[in-house]
């Protein structure tokens, strides 16, 4: 399992995050609306509080099995005034939007707007150019299953340096940045491997197929989100920002600990420019609409037959035994046998992740509203799909 675009260091992995994080030193608090927890979920709701009591500020989650929903926060959605984390939080997906994305190009495939084989260049004609880079040689398939060997544009250390570090960021957080300003930090740099070679987590990808999404529908990428996927589901909690700085309520605080020098450190990075995540990981929701998104999307609501098979056509992801890639969603066996599909999200201040089994009947959802302490992640997934104890209905 890998946990996408930790805000320092562009793509890593749990092992690598886990590394990086800190125990938070402040109190703990329960959230003082959450109601007790369902049976059957005594065991997450305790992963949730070990991860609280562990350093993250504030944990809201959201589950959907053959018993019914289940909802729950624990810790604190503000450190300043101590208020708790909410059970309906709307916050910041993080590369989440990566499967909304890759949901509306099948989409327009199915509607024979273009061909998962397509070169990049057919479709943006001249944008993919330099230093090795060659829209010719990628196809649109490519980029949703990350082999097109794209330098990501997360892990310039210029870019990173200014918009997700230190006083960097925090002077640089309200700026509106353009998709092919991005792009651009990418091609700056020669692709990693021959397109098509292995799988690597490249956000780059992500923001060339939302441009795709854009040059086929002849309007914002947003729009076509909107109309095919948020409205139709009711997903009244998610939103694309645009260039907006706010998050809609209601909501917690978003934090980061930015200073390398000083590890300690924890700034409220609740506000920021939508823009520097347009296409790859801009999207606001919660974890219900999360759930509800994902659980549409496996029981063939959103897609045709032959579109989801293509989407769960996986490829290897050498760095994470156990896991593989499809077309915006993961595939990853736990350790007790239980296979799901997934994807996860880091932004500046929040990690989130949403699982599903395969056939829909039973997610999870939950953000931490820091993002940092990304080795509770696992341990929360797996006390809810892989305890056995009486209590549990599997």
């Amino acid at each position: 399992m890998t946990i996408r675009k930790s805000s320092r260091s562009g793509v890593v992995g749990l092992a690598a995050v886990a590394m990086a994080a800190t125990a938070f030193t402040g109190p703990a608090q329960a959230s003082r609306d959450t109601a007790p927890a369902a049976v059957g979920h005594q065991a997450t709701r305790s992963a949730m509080d070990a991860a609280v009591t562990a350093g993250v500020p504030g944990i809201t989650a959201h589950a959907r099995d053959a018993d019914g929903v289940w909802k729950s926060a624990s810790g604190v959605g503000d450190l300043k005034t101590g208020a708790p984390r909410g059970k309906n939080d709307r916050f910041r997906v993080g590369s989440i939007t990566n499967t909304f994305v890759a949901t509306v190009l099948l989409q327009m495939e199915a509607e024979k707007r273009l061909g998962l084989d397509d070169a990049v260049e057919h479709h943006l004609p001249g944008l993919v150019r330099g230093n090795g880079n060659d829209g010719r040689e990628v196809t649109v398939r490519q980029l949703l299953n990350h082999t097109s060997g794209l330098f990501d544009y997360l892990a310039d250390t210029e870019y990173g340096g200014t918009y997700m570090e230190g006083d960097a960021y925090l002077q640089h957080r309200y700026d509106t940045l353009t998709p092919e300003m991005r792009v651009n930090v990418a091609l700056s740099h020669e692709p990693l491997f021959k397109p098509g070679a292995r799988h690597a987590f490249s956000s780059t990808n992500d923001v060339l197929a939302a441009l795709i999404i854009e040059k086929i529908g002849g309007r914002p990428y947003e729009d076509e989100v909107r109309d095919r996927i948020i409205e139709p589901l009711g997903l009244k909690a998610t939103s694309n920002p645009g260039d907006s700085v706010q998050l809609p309520r209601p909501s917690s605080r978003g934090y980061s600990k930015l200073f390398r020098s000083a590890p300690d450190r924890i700034d409220d990075v609740t506000e920021m420019n939508g823009s520097q995540g347009w296409g790859n990981s801009d999207i606001i929701s919660s974890a219900a609409d999360l759930n509800r998104f994902y659980r549409a999307l496996m029981r063939g609501k959103l897609l045709p037959p032959r579109q989801l098979k293509a989407m769960k056509t996986t490829v290897d992801n050498p760095d994470f035994p156990g896991s593989s890639y499809g077309l915006g969603i993961e595939r990853f066996t736990m350790g007790c046998g239980t296979t799901l599909w997934y994807h996860d999200g880091g932004a500046v201040g929040w990690l989130t992740l949403a699982a599903t089994t395969e056939d829909g009947r039973h997610q999870l959802a939950f953000n931490y509203n820091s993002n940092w302490g990304a080795e509770t992640l696992l341990p929360i997934l797996d006390a809810e799909y892989c305890d056995d104890s009486p209590s549990r209905s599997r």
